[in-house]
């Protein structure tokens, strides 16, 4: 019965979902406190705005984008059968993916938490065998849905487990693509502190740790929501890898970013200290 619904919703334009989306962002801001704190002082600390001014519209547009990335899930993921990524207008980068396939190596696809993330892996997985790492959600009841939504390309899903992990580093020895969240809070033991707009970050070390041992290439990549409905942007870069750590990873994300800083999840708990892990080190030590 809901998979019935969410693929009746899946029909309905996309600028008809955004506005409903952007509506149901200023809810869900307006009824969680904790939320809408966490959201404010993640994006006023950024300095991704000049002023007082600039901050209060960035707030007032990153609210609603946050509310369009949560209705377009009805079309991304469950919408009509014809390839989904056709809503994918325009692309920038891909001769970086291009060239990178030419070399054979694997591809290391970081997409952060900007724009329609899930459009973007699947617009990846449209063109590239990949295999995504994913974390199942708390809310297991998502799960199925999530899992559908992922599975309309040639994708993979590998668990945030010791299997999933092999996964990755299988996919790449064979010369395919894998895809990860870069800027997903990793457990404890399974990151280090980073600084991450001016302020620590408990970082993944995985995209480290499977570059060096594969020599994969590594591109980072958003889409981007375009105005109106009228589709995504997708974005793509080949980074350096050379003296590739946590920090330069972090530095290729806050570049991203500030290109479409309103598309950003800042409501998302990306400062945490993950149970069991030792806190950031002060700043006079980071700075030693």
């Amino acid at each position: 019965m809901i998979i019935w619904l969410l693929r009746l919703l899946g029909r309905v334009p996309l600028a008809s979902l955004h506005r409903v989306g952007a509506a149901l962002g200023w809810l869900v801001y307006r009824a969680s406190p904790t939320y809408a704190r966490r959201l404010r002082e993640n994006l006023y600390a950024s300095g991704v705005c000049a002023d007082e001014a600039q901050c209060r519209a960035l707030l007032r547009e990153t609210v609603a984008e946050t509310g369009k990335g949560a209705a377009e899930l009805a079309a991304v993921w469950f919408g009509p059968d014809e390839p989904v990524t056709r809503m994918v207008v325009e692309c920038d980068g891909w001769a970086d993916v291009d060239a990178a396939r030419a070399r054979g190596k694997g591809i290391i696809f970081l997409t952060p938490h900007l724009g329609c993330f899930e459009m973007a892996g699947l617009y990846v997985g449209e063109h590239v065998p990949l295999t995504v790492l994913y974390r199942p959600p708390r809310q297991r009841w998502l799960e199925p849905f999530m899992v559908a939504g992922r599975s309309r390309v040639r994708s993979q899903l590998a668990p945030t487990t010791l299997k999933g992990v092999r996964m990755l580093y299988r996919a790449l020895s064979r010369g395919e693509a894998v895809g990860i969240l870069p800027d997903q809070a990793p457990g404890e033991g399974e990151g280090v502190w980073a600084d991450f707009f001016g302020r620590p970050a408990y970082t993944m070390t995985l995209v480290r740790r499977l570059q060096q041992a594969s020599g994969a290439a590594v591109i980072m990549t958003f889409a981007e929501r375009l105005p109106r409905g009228r589709g995504y942007r997708m974005h793509a870069k080949a980074l350096s890898t050379e003296h590739f750590d946590e920090a330069a990873l972090n530095r290729a994300v806050e570049e991203q970013v500030r290109r479409c800083p309103a598309q950003y999840l800042w409501g998302y708990n990306r400062f945490k200290v993950p149970a069991g892990a030792e806190p950031p080190p002060a700043k006079a030590e980071r700075t030693t």
